[in-house]
C-alpha cells in the first residue's frame, strides 16, 4: 500500500479474478496471486470447503474498510489497538439490500469518529458500492482442444 491509498494498477488499470467450476457448487479462484476456495453450504448442495461468494463479497468490504480505517488513524498519529470492522448484509431478494459497517477498537470514540468518513473515502469496495458499475458479460472465443 502507499502512503496516498492507491497503487499504480488502482489509479488506473485494471484487476483480474478468475473463477474455474469445479463442479456442483464449488469454483477455484484466482487473484492477486492467491487462489481461494468458493462454495456452498452443504445445506444448501454444496460441499461447504470454502466461503459463499456473498461471504466474499462482505470480506471485500470488511477487510477493505479496516485497511482504510488504519491509513486514516495513522495519518493523523493513532493506533487502533485491536481494530475489528464486521459487514453485515441483509438480504433481499436476490441481493444484498443493506450493508452495515461495524467498527470495534479500545480507542476511545472521540478518536475514532472523525476517522471514519475518511476512511469510507478511499475504500474501494464502499466506493464501488456507492457508485455502482454496470456489469458487462461477454462470451469468449472456444478454447481449441477443450
Amino acid at each position: 500500500m502507499t502512503t496516498d491509498m492507491t497503487t499504480t494498477t488502482e489509479r488506473g488499470g485494471t484487476n483480474t479474478a478468475v473463477a474455474t467450476w469445479q463442479g456442483g457448487w464449488l469454483c477455484s479462484v484466482d487473484a492477486g496471486g492467491f487462489r481461494l476456495v468458493v462454495d456452498e453450504p452443504a445445506a444448501v448442495g454444496g460441499t461447504g470447503l470454502g466461503p459463499m461468494p456473498t461471504d466474499l463479497l462482505l470480506a471485500s468490504l470488511s477487510s477493505c474498510y479496516a485497511l482504510a480505517l488504519a491509513w486514516a488513524a495513522r495519518k493523523r498519529g493513532l493506533e487502533l489497538p485491536d481494530l475489528e470492522v464486521t459487514a453485515t448484509g441483509s438480504y433481499a431478494g436476490q441481493k444484498f439490500g443493506a450493508l452495515v459497517l461495524t467498527v470495534r477498537t479500545s480507542l476511545p470514540a472521540e478518536h475514532v469518529e472523525p476517522l471514519l468518513e475518511p476512511a469510507k473515502r478511499v475504500c474501494y469496495v464502499s466506493n464501488t458500492f456507492a457508485h455502482v458499475p454496470e456489469v458487462h458479460v461477454a462470451l469468449a472465443a472456444p478454447t481449441p482442444g477443450l
